[in-house]
């Protein structure tokens, strides 16, 4: 299958000028053909963000990865006559025993799919055969769905003649790209040197080196030294840094928090915007968004409820990221509200929804109050909107581009946090003033009365934080009138 369906909407004079990609998938055991079809377009929308066209996949059955080159021997070598290439990784491989190896895994792993190699490139040659010499001259990458160790990412580069990438490699190099702030930009670059490493042989300085192997071997080990070297020196500064935004998060601690959550081009950045008002970016790619952004709700209320937008998650995101990231995530696990915000419109949203919710879970987020969020709504027909929300009563449906929904959205936000709220009357001393703005900033402030004996305030607010206001006040100060 090609990607034309795929990039139906973007004028054909604007997609040849763009350098051509190809994918590379694998389907594994007990990977359903929808859930390896969604896979692979979520990849090809990767490898679109990074500026690539991309023309056709290039796909197989099999009970595992190839060892040597991800693919087996017969499609290894339809792939080279694709981009050009030898079809030859540089490993001597046993063919019988290997695909002997891979009948008995098929069995042992219950699936009747055949992981004969040609029985899988008959499968997949009508694909091939609607392509035109045109279509894949100039092969400038391939994309790979899956990750994939660095000796088949050297093999696969033998046997096709152009650069790979695995969806790992991919990831990171849009983070790489999209990094703005001094903190993104030391996380990527610490995830990106730990991806390099295990790969640093591989580069062809390293296999330069490997014809004097003594000197080569020396070499290697300096390199991966000076990367050890650089993580640590940008452990150190973003250690630094992170004291500075805890400082500040920590000043926020009273505050009404809310994190917008979600799959990445979920269309976070666009609610952030319509609810704050602000010229956070927006764009209709993956990963468009990777520095954490906190605005004030507007129009603004008193306490005043802040709104931070988070980096989008995807699944299969790399480890190395999400544990860079984890300072900018500890906005959503400090946050008092997740706003999960989903693509209704996307099909394979409940995927999604299931992915974002295991990576709150490992960063510690799970926990924390959350609300279902049922964006781009627009972009659903009347019946299908029906039997969504028939079927997820408890969710919250809207589109981030419709003005109504958006106030409406505020409202529920304003109502979540006062239907916790305590009314009581606060007798502040009058050498004690400065906490009236203290109050104001952390507290619903309905009304004061100056006494003889200091300012009662008649407020609304959490019963937590009337508990810390009443250990700095003299006994009975704090009077509670009513629950709220």
């Amino acid at each position: 299958m090609t990607s034309a369906d795929h990039s139906a909407s973007v004028p054909s004079s604007s997609l040849s000028a763009l350098p051509k990609a190809l994918l590379v998938g694998v389907r594994l055991p007990g990977v359903s053909e929808a859930e390896f079809s969604s896979s692979l377009d979520e990849l090809e929308r990767l490898v679109k963000t990074l500026g690539y066209r991309v023309v056709t996949r290039v796909t197989q059955a099999r009970a595992t990865l190839a060892p040597a080159s991800v693919l087996g021997e017969g499609k290894l070598l339809e792939l080279a006559a694709l981009t050009g290439g030898s079809g030859y990784a540089g490993v001597e491989v046993d063919r019988v025993k290997d695909k002997a190896r891979l009948r008995r895994e098929a069995i042992e792993a219950g699936t009747s799919e055949s992981s004969d190699d040609e029985e899988a490139d008959e499968a997949d040659d009508e694909e091939v055969e609607k392509l035109t010499p045109a279509d894949t001259e100039d092969l400038q990458l391939i994309a790979v769905d899956h990750e994939i160790s660095p000796s088949q990412l050297r093999n696969l580069e033998r046997a096709t003649g152009i650069s790979v990438l695995d969806r790992t490699g991919v990831i990171i190099e849009i983070f790489h790209r999209h990094a703005h702030s001094r903190e993104a930009r030391m996380q990527v670059e610490i995830a990106r040197l730990r991806y390099e490493s295990p790969r640093v042989r591989e580069s062809p300085r390293g296999r330069e080196r490997q014809a004097g192997r003594g000197a080569g071997e020396a070499g290697l080990e300096l390199d991966r030294r000076r990367i050890r070297d650089r993580i640590a020196e940008l452990k150190e500064q973003l250690e630094a840094l992170q004291k500075e935004y805890s400082v500040r998060r920590a000043q926020r601690r009273e505050a009404r928090r809310v994190a917008l959550v979600g799959y990445t081009n979920a269309g976070k950045s666009s609610l952030m915007r319509a609810l704050t008002g602000s010229d956070v970016y927006v764009e209709n790619k993956l990963f468009a968004t990777l520095d954490t952004t906190v605005r004030a709700l507007t129009p603004e209320v008193e306490p005043r409820i802040l709104i931070s937008d988070t980096v989008g998650f995807i699944k299969k995101l790399p480890h190395d990221l999400v544990a860079s990231f984890k300072s900018t995530l500890d906005e959503a696990s400090e946050a008092s509200l997740l706003l999960h915000v989903v693509d209704a419109s996307d099909p394979s949203w409940p995927g999604q929804l299931t992915v974002t919710r295991e990576v709150l879970s490992e960063i510690g987020a799970n926990t924390v109050p959350s609300q279902l969020i049922m964006n781009k709504v627009d972009c659903l027909t009347e019946a299908a909107l029906i039997n969504l929300r028939s079927e997820h009563s408890e969710a919250w449906f809207l589109s981030a581009k419709r003005p109504d929904d958006v106030s409406e959205l505020r409202q529920k936000l304003i109502a979540f946090f006062e239907s916790s709220y305590v009314h009581a009357e606060v007798l502040v001393p009058f050498s004690e003033q400065r906490l009236l703005a203290e109050m104001h900033a952390t507290m619903s402030v309905l009304g004061t009365r100056y006494e003889e004996e200091g300012v009662f305030v008649d407020v609304r607010a959490e019963a937590t934080a009337l508990e810390r206001l009443g250990a700095r006040l003299p006994e009975g100060a704090v009077r509670r009138l009513e629950h709220g």
